[in-house]
């Protein structure tokens, strides 16, 4: 039960943190895809960044997760499912104004549109893991 509470915890940190630093603005949105500010860009930027020094860390350190088990990063085989899953989100993502994180941080702020957005994603999810055995992976 305390788990769930950290969790609960964290995904309103997170939700603070989008909403603070205006990652869930559709202006921002927007002028990162008219590359007109470097706003959107430096946040991206600064999480990979961030991302690759924590688990180039956790590399060397051998690190373990929270109940204890050791973490492992299997290599990744580049396949072209990629480029075409990663072309389909980016599509929505310039349609909708907001990739799955910030949806519920607009949910949290009051946006409550994008509960028809969530319920699409969550189709678009059904709909993949559906066809996911007839994909190339």
């Amino acid at each position: 039960m305390i788990r769930w509470f950290i969790y609960l915890f964290l995904g309103i940190l997170f939700g603070i943190i989008l909403t603070k630093s205006e990652v869930i603005s559709w202006y921002r949105i927007q002028e990162m895809f008219r590359f007109q500010s470097f706003h959107m860009y430096g946040i991206i930027g600064s999480a990979i960044f961030t991302g690759m020094v924590l688990i180039g860390l956790l590399k060397l350190n051998g690190g373990k997760a929270i109940d204890g088990t050791k973490i492992d990063f299997p290599k990744k085989v580049y396949n072209h499912g990629y480029i075409i899953g990663g072309s389909i989100f980016g599509m929505g993502w310039a349609m909708t104004g907001a990739c799955p994180g910030p949806l519920f941080a607009l949910v949290g702020a009051g946006v409550y549109p994008v509960l028809i957005i969530i319920l699409f994603a969550l189709i678009g999810t059904w709909v993949y893991s559906y066809f996911r055995p007839n994909l190339p992976h």
